[in-house]
């Protein structure tokens, strides 16, 4: 997700560098889009909670520090009174009405900033769902998901595109019953089934840059075994960088040295 931000967002605009020599900068209108969006990124990864009071109060907060964010906007007149008020009270404590509709409205001032739709990232969307499961206060917390998602994600014509993450694939029936247009992309999905992980293609080529091209049988011992839907050899990225860092495997018992002789 963060490597979306740095592509679409206009903070990183200017930033062509950070994706020269990769597939995707091959060709110009690809090029011509990087840092040209304004882009709105969240994680709910660190909104975990034993209460909905709580659960509640951390996705406000969150909010509001992405207002703080986005300050900038209060300068000039671009926003009327009404709507610098709206915006300065936007809070950890704001009324449920006031949440849900919150992210639609800091699209739409950034959309007439920039003169162009947002894109909404948000990650690990189904954390405080699970902790909302095991702690008892599920249909507190649908109800008050479904209305900040049916307003940012479904009824926002200040909305571009957005991505959803998430290790639960929730039914239709609780929080997506209103977003009929998404594109569920899961592991069994043969689209994008090379864009998770690393190709064994990847890995050994990487393996050759660093002087290892001895190691592939024992890199892929350790380190093969995902599937994306049709495509089997996909290796752990986090670990395969790990080995090329310290060029040690690591296991149960610990990090194995590699010889390097």
């Amino acid at each position: 997700m963060s490597m979306l931000e740095k592509f679409f967002s206009v903070k990183y605009a200017g930033r062509g560098e950070l994706f020269e020599g990769l597939s995707i900068w091959r060709q110009e209108e690809y090029r011509n889009l990087q840092g040209t969006y304004p882009v709105m990124f969240l994680s709910f990864a660190a909104v975990k909670e034993t209460t909905f009071a709580q659960v509640r109060k951390s996705i406000c907060r969150m909010i509001r520090e992405f207002y703080n964010r986005c300050d900038f906007l209060l300068e000039g007149d671009m926003l009327n009174e009404n709507e610098k008020r709206s915006f300065q009270n936007i809070s950890a404590d704001m009324e449920d009405n006031a949440a849900a509709a919150s992210l639609r409205m800091l699209s739409e001032f950034l959309t007439r900033y920039y003169g162009k739709r947002v894109i909404i990232l948000l990650d690990e969307y189904d954390t405080p769902m699970q902790e909302a499961y095991v702690n008892g206060y599920w249909e507190e917390m649908v109800s008050f998901i479904r209305a900040l998602f049916n307003a940012t994600f479904k009824t926002n014509p200040s909305l571009e595109r957005a991505i959803l993450t998430g290790i639960t694939r929730i039914s239709k029936e609780s929080i997506f019953s209103d977003l009929n247009h998404l594109k569920v992309v899961t592991t069994t999905s043969e689209q994008y089934e090379k864009c998770f992980g690393f190709t064994e293609e990847e890995v050994f080529a990487s393996l050759d840059e660093f002087g290892l091209s001895d190691r592939k049988g024992e890199v892929k011992k350790w380190y093969d075994g995902f599937t994306f839907g049709n495509m089997t050899d996909i290796y752990n990225p986090w670990s395969v960088l790990n080995y090329l860092a310290e060029r040690k495997l690591g296991g149960p018992t610990g990090p194995i040295p590699v010889p390097t002789a």
